[in-house]
């Protein structure tokens, strides 16, 4: 499950993109083809605030499309949940007895970043605040975010024991959007959400006002600033960016809009080679062939910055070779790697055209007789 993203385009982009220098921390990312775009202290730790609840979002589709999460069922909001957390930071407003569904609840969250919400589906779902962190962390874990740990399913102040960075939000943006897209479609992008009598809007700076924008989410505490995780989908493209520690809410909503405009602008998307291409070969050790043509599992594209010349790419494979047999159709054993001016821009995996079984012994001694000859 766990994704990577290749290093920015090009030294030249990171200098066009419009962030502020006072913006410490911003990143970009194409995820259709796992391409950083432009990057600011990517790697750098901060709390996200309640920039968390997307992966209580997360958590929870998890949890529906296993089918242990059902979005009809209700939950019964109790009186010590409502003493704790009514009118705690943003909030859905939840009161004892009420019966919000697992569906309000994710309405609660992603729309209006109910803090209230989203300890009910935490406990909805667990029924153990320490569960539903445990299970927090391992997805965080699975995903690759090495760089993660969440104390708080809402990202309320919990002493410094929630925290994360751009480039592990950007995991978490591409994991939601691609793994769940009918959920995500569902639940977030929302302007309004009426609980109630009370109708409360979204913060969320780029839907509604950047073409393709459906999401994600806002965040802000005095120790954080004012943070965003945002994505945006135009042409065939999915955009993931985030903005964090930005000094005003009206710096990072800039900001926001202007990345990913620039984004979709100043870079055009080619195709390079189109999916179930076979690309090259690979050396096999101890199978019943000497190689194994590598095939492209979906297509290889690249956005690249307008009026890249043509002569400053360069293609290569790479393995850890020769690739010992048995190898099963479809297994993963390389990667296509594009490079501008020597600098890596976007990997692909390659898999395995055809199946290789592994050599009899008569084949082994040919194999072997052969390897001594040349």
């Amino acid at each position: 499950m766990a994704a990577m993203f290749a290093a920015p385009a090009t030294a030249a982009s990171q200098t066009a993109a419009p962030v502020p220098d006072e913006i410490p921390i911003a990143l970009l990312v194409d995820a259709t083809s796992g391409q950083v775009l432009f990057a600011r202290e990517p790697d750098r730790r901060f709390v996200p605030a309640s920039v968390t609840k997307v992966m209580t979002a997360y958590t929870a589709f998890e949890l529906v499309e296993d089918g242990t999460l059902r979005l009809d069922m209700p939950f019964l909001y109790t009186q010590e949940l409502e003493d704790e957390w009514y009118n705690e930071g943003s909030n859905m407003f939840l009161l004892a007895g009420e019966r919000p569904t697992i569906a309000q609840l994710l309405l609660g969250i992603t729309t209006v970043s109910g803090n209230d919400a989203s300890v009910a589906i935490a406990e909805a779902a667990t029924g153990s605040l320490d569960d539903w962190l445990a299970l927090m962390n391992r997805n965080a874990r699975a995903l690759g975010m090495r760089d993660t740990h969440f104390g708080s399913p809402n990202g309320f102040p919990d002493g410094g024991r929630t925290y994360t960075t751009a480039y592990d939000l950007a995991l978490l943006g591409q994991a939601i959007t691609q793994r769940h897209p009918g959920l995500y479609r569902r639940f977030f992008g929302h302007r309004l959400l009426t609980w109630r009598n009370l109708t409360q809007g979204n913060h969320d700076p780029v839907t509604g006002r950047v073409e393709g924008a459906d999401g994600m989410k806002t965040g802000y505490t005095n120790e954080a600033g004012f943070t965003f995780l945002g994505s945006a989908e135009r042409g065939g493209r999915r955009l993931i960016e985030v903005i964090a520690g930005a000094p005003t809410d009206r710096s990072r909503d800039i900001a926001a809009r202007a990345l990913l405009e620039w984004g979709f602008d100043a870079f055009e998307r080619k195709t390079l080679a189109e999916g179930e291409t076979v690309v090259g070969k690979a050396a096999v050790q101890d199978g019943d062939r000497a190689e194994v043509g590598l095939r492209l599992p979906r297509d290889f594209a690249v956005a690249l910055p307008q009026g890249t010349e043509v002569s400053r790419w360069r293609t290569e494979i790479v393995y850890r070779g020769p690739v010992v047999a048995p190898i099963a159709q479809g297994d993963t054993i390389a990667r296509i790697r594009l490079t501008i001016d020597g600098e890596v821009v976007v990997e692909a995996p390659l898999e395995a055209a055809e199946s290789v079984d592994r050599a009899n012994l008569f084949e082994r001694i040919g194999n072997g007789i052969s390897g001594w000859l040349t």
